[in-house]
This record gives C-alpha cells, sequence and structure tokens, in this order.
C-alpha cells in the first residue's frame, strides 16, 4: 500500500471536503470513493485491439494501486491537463519554457502523442512508467519518455508509430549533447515519415555509426581554452616568424628600402588576417543547447517543497519513485513529532528529492536545504534524500544542535548507505530515515542555536554554458608561447641551412653565383670559410678553364696557384694565412668571371669577397670623420655609397694582422699583405702575386 499524503491535491479535496466531521463520516466518503478510483484506474487495455503495437507486447495491464497519488497517477494527471509535462527538476538544462516547443513538435507525428520530460531513471523504471501512466491516463496514443537530454523511452498504445526506429535514429544520428529538444526534433520527423522509411532509415543509421559517432555538437570551457590558446599562438608566432626568416634570409645584404618593406607588411597582414580570421573560425558562444532558465523557473522546484513541508514536515517528489511505504512513514511522522517535542529538539523537515546537476542547485544537496529552508521560513533539521541514489544530507538550521557532529560523525552508512542499501530498490531509506532520527536524538545540545555555514553559490545559470571570449583566459599565455616558438623555428630553419650548406659544399664543392656574392659575402670571415672558399673556388676556374683562351685568363690561374704552391687541396690546410686565401679567391673568381663575359679588371675595393666591379667610387671609409677613398664598387655598395654613405664602413672587409695580435682591420691597411694591390685592379694583383713569387 502507499500512503496517501496530504501534500497532494487529491487527499487535500477529501481532507478539505472533511471539514472536521467524525472519523465515521470520513470513512464513508472514502469507501463512496473507492468505485471511481477503481474505475480510472481501468487498463485501457481492454479497448486496445491493435494486434501490432506494442501496447500488447511490451506493457501488459497492470493493477491499479490504492490510491491516485502515485508517481504514474501524478504524471497522469499532469498529461491529461497539458500531453507535454516538463518536470521543474531540470532548469539548467531543459527549462519549462520549452514545453510549447514540444508540443509543436509533438502535434507533427500524426497520431495523438503524450510527453513526459523527467531526471534520468533506470531502464526498467521507464519501461513501467509508461504503461502505468497510460493505464492511469487511459488514452491511446504515443507515450515517449525523454530523460535528460535523450528520448530514452517510447511506446505506442492502440496507434501505429515506428517508435523504436524512431529512437534508433536519434541514438545513432545526433552528438550525445544535441540537446532534448534536438533529440525530439529528429525523433518526430522520422515518426513522420512512416514504417518503412523510419526503418530504412534507422538501418542506414546502424551502418554510417557502427564505429564511429557523430562530431559533438557543442564545445567546452576546456576545448575554448585550447582555442584561446593556439590563437595567441598564431598571433604572435606567424608574424615574428616572418620577420625573422626574413631577417635571416637577408642577412648581410643590402636591398632596396621598398624590398625592405616587405617583410614587415607581411608579418603585419598575417597578423590582421589571424586576428580576424580566429573569431570566424573559432565562432562558438555556448558550450550546451540549454536555454537560459528564468529566475521563476529556477526556484520552482524550491517553492513546491517548501509548499509542501509546511503542509506535512515530510516531502515526497511526486514525480519519483516512492521508497517508503504507509508505515515507514507513519513511524517517520511519528520520530519527527517525539524530537520536535524533545529538550533542544525542533522542527525536521525531511525532503525526498532527487539531487541532479541540471537542478536549480545544481546537485548540491546542502544548497538546496539552505534554499529550502529560506523558503519555508522555520529553524529546524532540514534532511534532504536522494530516492534516486540513496543518499542523505542532514543540515542543521538554526536548532541547538551540535552541528560539528552532525557534520563529522554521522556513520556513512546512513549517508551513503551499505552494501543491502545498494542492492535495495528503495535504498532502505525507511529504516536509515529511523536511524537517523535516533541519531538526532543522541545528538549533543548546545547552549546556544547554530546553523551551518552559509554554501557556495551554485553557477550562474545565464553563465554557466556561455563560453569565454576568444580572446581571453589562456590567449595570453599563448602569445608568450607564440614569441618563443618563433625564435624555435628561425633557430631551427638556420641550423637546418647550415648543415645542409655543409654538406652539399662537401659533396659538391660549388662556388657561389656573381648575384649572390655581394649579398652573402661576410665582413669578417672565419678562416674555415676562406678555405672552403678559395678551394672551391680554385677547382672551379681549373674545371672551367680553357687551355687555348687567352694568356691573360692563364695568368690569373696561374697566379692563383702559385698562393697555393700548385696544389688547390692546400687551400683546405691549416697554414695559410687569411690574406692569401682572400687572394685566392679574387683571382679565382675574376677568372671565372673573364671566362663568362664578366667585367673582371676590377673586383670590389669595399670586400673584394663581393666579386667584380664596374667602376670607382668615392666611399666613406671611417665610421667616425670623413675620411674617404676611391675604390671600386660592386652594385649594391654603389647603392650604399650613394643613398647611405655611413653604412659602407661596416661593409669593409676586416681580416687579422698577425703582427698586431690579429686584430681585425681593413683588408688592405695590413701590412705585407698582396691585397694592398685589389684597389688598384686584378692586374697588380697579378703583378704582386708573381712578383712576390719571383716569377716574370
Amino acid at each position: 500500500m502507499r500512503a496517501v499524503r496530504p501534500n497532494h491535491a487529491w487527499a487535500a479535496r477529501i481532507r478539505t471536503r472533511s471539514n472536521g466531521r467524525a472519523r465515521v463520516l470520513r470513512l464513508l466518503l472514502a469507501l463512496c470513493a473507492l468505485p471511481a478510483v477503481f474505475a480510472t484506474a481501468t487498463p485501457a487495455h481492454a479497448t486496445d485491439t491493435t494486434p501490432d503495437t506494442r501496447a500488447t507486447t511490451a506493457a501488459p495491464a497492470r493493477g491499479p494501486d490504492p490510491a491516485p497519488d502515485t508517481q504514474a497517477a501524478y504524471l497522469a494527471d499532469r498529461l491529461r491537463e497539458n500531453p507535454v509535462h516538463v518536470t521543474d527538476q531540470l532548469p539548467r538544462e531543459i527549462p519549462r519554457s520549452t514545453a510549447p516547443d514540444f508540443a509543436r513538435l509533438a502535434k507533427k507525428t500524426g497520431v495523438p502523442t503524450y510527453v513526459l520530460v523527467l531526471p534520468m531513471m533506470s531502464s526498467t523504471e521507464g519501461d513501467q512508467l509508461l504503461g502505468a501512466v497510460h493505464d492511469r491516463l487511459g488514452r491511446d496514443g504515443l507515450y515517449v519518455l525523454i530523460e535528460g537530454t535523450d528520448v530514452a523511452r517510447t511506446t505506442a498504445y492502440g496507434v501505429r508509430a515506428p517508435a523504436e526506429a524512431a529512437v534508433t535514429v536519434t541514438v545513432y544520428e545526433l552528438a550525445y549533447d544535441a540537446g532534448a529538444l534536438a533529440s525530439f526534433e529528429r525523433f518526430v520527423e522520422v515518426i513522420a515519415q512512416g514504417e518503412k522509411k523510419a526503418a530504412a532509415r534507422a538501418e542506414a543509421a546502424r551502418e554510417t555509426y557502427r564505429d564511429d559517432e557523430p562530431a559533438e555538437a557543442y564545445i567546452g570551457p576546456s576545448d575554448r581554452r585550447n582555442q584561446s590558446f593556439l590563437t595567441g599562438i598564431l598571433l604572435t608566432g606567424v608574424p615574428l616568424s616572418i620577420l625573422l626568416l626574413a631577417a635571416y634570409a637577408r642577412r648581410g645584404r643590402k636591398g632596396k628600402p621598398a624590398l625592405r618593406l616587405i617583410a614587415p607588411g607581411a608579418a603585419l597582414l598575417s597578423a590582421a588576417a589571424i586576428a580576424l580570421t580566429a573569431p570566424v573560425v573559432f565562432d562558438e558562444t555556448r558550450s550546451s543547447a540549454a536555454r537560459t532558465p528564468t529566475p521563476a523557473e529556477l526556484s520552482a522546484r524550491v517553492e513546491r517543497v517548501a509548499a509542501g513541508l509546511k503542509r506535512d514536515p515530510v516531502y515526497a517528489d511526486p514525480e519519483s519513485k516512492r521508497v517508503l511505504d504507509a508505515r515507514q512513514l507513519d513511524r517517520l511522522h511519528e520520530r519527527i513529532r517525539d524530537f520536535r517535542r524533545s529538550d533542544g529538539g525542533g522542527p525536521v523537515y525531511v525532503s525526498l528529492v532527487p539531487q541532479t546537476p541540471e537542478s536549480e542547485s545544481a546537485g548540491d544537496a546542502d544548497l538546496f536545504a539552505a534554499a529550502v529552508h529560506a523558503e519555508v521560513g522555520e529553524d529546524g533539521v532540514y534532511i534532504v534524500a536522494d530516492p534516486d541514489d540513496g543518499t542523505i544530507d542532514v543540515l542543521n538550521h538554526g536548532l541547538r544542535l551540535d552541528s560539528s557532529h552532525l557534520s563529522f560523525d554521522l556513520p556513512d552508512s546512513l549517508t551513503l548507505g551499505d552494501s543491502r542499501a545498494d542492492e535495495a530498490d528503495d535504498h532502505l531509506l525507511g529504516e536509515r530515515l529511523d536511524r537517523l532520527m535516533t541519531f538526532l536524538d543522541e545528538t549533543p545540545r548546545t547552549d546556544l542555536p547554530q546553523s551551518e555555514p552559509a554554501p557556495a553559490p551554485a553557477p550562474r545559470a545565464d553563465a554557466e554554458h556561455t563560453l569565454p571570449a576568444l580572446y581571453s583566459t589562456d590567449f595570453w599565455p599563448g602569445l608568450v608561447v607564440g614569441a618563443f616558438a618563433a625564435l624555435l623555428l628561425t633557430g631551427l630553419a638556420a641550423g637546418a641551412t647550415w648543415m645542409v650548406r655543409g654538406l652539399l659544399r662537401r659533396r659538391s664543392p660549388v662556388p657561389e653565383s656573381f648575384d649572390r656574392m655581394p649579398f652573402t659575402a661576410p665582413t669578417a670571415p672565419s678562416t674555415s670559410y676562406l678555405r672552403r672558399t678559395a678551394y672551391n673556388e680554385l677547382i672551379a676556374l681549373s674545371t672551367e678553364f680553357d687551355p687555348e683562351d687567352h694568356a691573360r685568363d692563364r695568368e690569373r690561374l696561374d697566379a692563383a696557384l702559385l698562393l697555393v704552391g700548385g696544389d688547390p687541396g692546400r687551400a683546405r690546410r691549416p697554414g695559410m694565412d687569411p690574406t692569401t686565401l682572400v687572394a685566392v679567391i679574387v683571382l679565382a673568381r675574376a677568372g671565372r668571371a673573364a671566362l663568362t663575359g664578366r667585367p673582371s679588371k676590377l673586383c670590389c675595393g669595399v670586400n673584394p669577397l663581393h666579386g667584380p666591379a664596374e667602376h670607382r667610387h668615392h666611399v666613406r671609409v671611417t665610421a667616425e670623420g670623413n675620411r674617404r677613398r676611391l675604390l671600386p664598387v660592386c652594385a649594391p655598395c654603389h647603392d650604399t655609397a650613394v643613398a647611405e654613405p655611413g653604412g659602407i664602413p661596416d661593409r669593409l672587409l676586416k681580416l687579422p694582422d698577425p703582427a698586431l695580435g690579429n686584430t681585425r682591420l681593413p683588408y688592405y691597411d695590413i701590412t705585407d699583405s698582396p691585397l694592398t694591390a685589389v684597389p688598384d685592379g686584378v692586374g697588380r694583383l697579378v703583378d704582386r702575386v708573381r712578383g712576390a713569387a719571383g716569377v716574370h
């Protein structure tokens, strides 16, 4: 037997009709009401003659409950008022304002459709609930149970509808976070297609998503932080990489001023493109399909429970399964009355209400109890017992009870239950609540009333599913990481370039092209660079030289060979000073220039490693003062001398002078060096080398 509680509407009507009459009169009225109760509880299956509906196979007739305040009776009454019932227990996920949308969609099925939107329950309870509600309501149609965000159970009574195929399609085709409305909309769409098309679509959905799932419809806060982090990395990493790589590629070169603006312009454009494109690519604004509930929707359940507790200190949620029978309920009322009359005791309010993350208190029983206490407006012990998972929370609000004893000494077997409670359908809540009252009786009293500290507020409903802005959170660390990534990328590129060039030089000693020489030649070359370059140039000239060419070209090759003792390989071995190696390079390059028809009488006097020069120019050769000298210049050095005269001293070739402790000086100032003849032309350099070797 299930107890008839005075906090339900039907029982309240009976009580008001009594108006204090004698007990015998109340008994007579109850006996008169029994035929009506049994009439409404008569199974509707008796009139269902459709042989192939689930009504005759999946949901057999159920016997009537002795009282109409059962879970099924309550929900049947709600569906009698409106074919769509949306619980007030899920405002953060499915606020009650969505009921018109569910009703609009339900009309598209083509058959009478009854929709229940309730918190999650077990599959067995769901199947039994639909059958019981149908029996109580007594109307044929398509009954749909939506648990949380999914179409969980559906049964057709007395109508033809491809309910099973429709559920299959919603399960396979939709992402798990699509939301209740989207799930029901897809369900209705399949129902309206008819049995054949629905069955084919269900089979296609199984085949398509057999080993995979649809992509998530929404992202979470962690995904947004990753997007912000990536955006920050790109916003600094890409432009800075362009600038650094361009600077590395342009090192040692003096291009035109207009060309120098290309890299900064490209970097600026890339930054603008990333900043404008990222919000378009990462355009998500919400992490869930849930609508924002109104304040009234957030307070509806608390107000309902508080109103029930004002009438009766034990409130059982009518949408949930019954976990206390009549005997246990009477026993609990008796214990509550005794505790209220005890020394230091007071009111006890028991709420048998599920606590879900989608509720107004976000599943926090302490917060729920505090809200109910504020709504009831009376101090006491507030007990929250969850009929779904069997947990019990006890909170003292204003009684002379030792709150620390309640918080820390309450056994887990009472609050969480034991293995027996886990296996029982009712979680043994009746037995455990009775033991809890004994624990309250034995709780030490205090001189002054005590209360629980105010719990932390629940997440704001209007911001709970709103994603943070893209340019926030991890965007700022991303900027720093992007800068380091650009530096690392440039370093890796430089290292890879250096290794590749080294390998290419060793395997194929190809000399530098004349066009690149002014841009790649160093101003303070290392000895290893000079050895490698001198060897490559000598080998190239020897390979390209034709003995039938005129004598002048032969003189340049002979002069270069004189400097290395006739063995090009000697240029790579230790013992040759830098000035001699530079002279070998100048002579070999002049010979190659003559063979290719390029000017070969002069080489650049600013830096002989720049290669051939065409004319002379007065250039500034000191950083301080205005000392000038007439020198042959290559084209880039000529442009610098005209546009930026002060830049020439930095382009001068400087070599170590052994006489001064290897201090680097302009090449033409080093004593006893054949390079002093370079400003006068390649011919004078040939004569200086031949004279030093005693060849005439």
